[in-house]
């Protein structure tokens, strides 16, 4: 598994508007965003709905930003209570970016209902769930 022989993880510094927004009293978000080898991991809490919109898609825009081809974004969305609508499109309209620049976006979450969602959706090409960050890493990128 990558966490006991793979890369270490390094921490990945976010702008100051984006950790001032994720920090504010009434930021109902929280994340940290690590490096693992080429792949940077977004591990988010909270929620992820209208009410951040445009903090939740800068934090993703900022973590595929510091990802060079081949690499891999993985978002972590274990800690979500709550993924809206808004959000999930967020992340198809990211993903897109980085296939255009040879990155792969991965979604890790055991509920079932985000697999569902992103099947539904018609979005399981772009973003293919996963159980575990490990098995995200774990996999081969699909992107050339």
């Amino acid at each position: 598994m990558n966490t006991v022989a793979g890369p270490m993880r390094t921490h990945v510094m976010l702008t100051p508007r984006l950790i001032s927004e994720l920090g504010g009293l009434r930021s109902n978000l929280r994340a940290v965003v690590h490096r693992s080898g080429l792949a940077v991991i977004v591990s988010a809490g909270g929620e992820a709905d209208a009410c951040n919109e445009s903090t939740w898609r800068q934090l993703i825009q900022e973590a595929a930003s510091v990802t060079s081809a081949p690499g891999t974004v993985v978002v972590d969305l274990t800690g979500l209570d709550f993924v809206s609508c808004c959000a999930f499109q967020a992340l198809t309209e990211e993903s897109e970016r980085c296939r255009r620049r040879g990155i792969d976006m991965r979604l890790v979450s055991q509920r079932g209902m985000v697999t569902r969602i992103v099947k539904a959706c018609g979005f399981a090409d772009m973003l293919p769930v996963y159980p575990t960050v490990d098995s995200a890493l774990d996999t081969e990128p699909a992107v050339a």
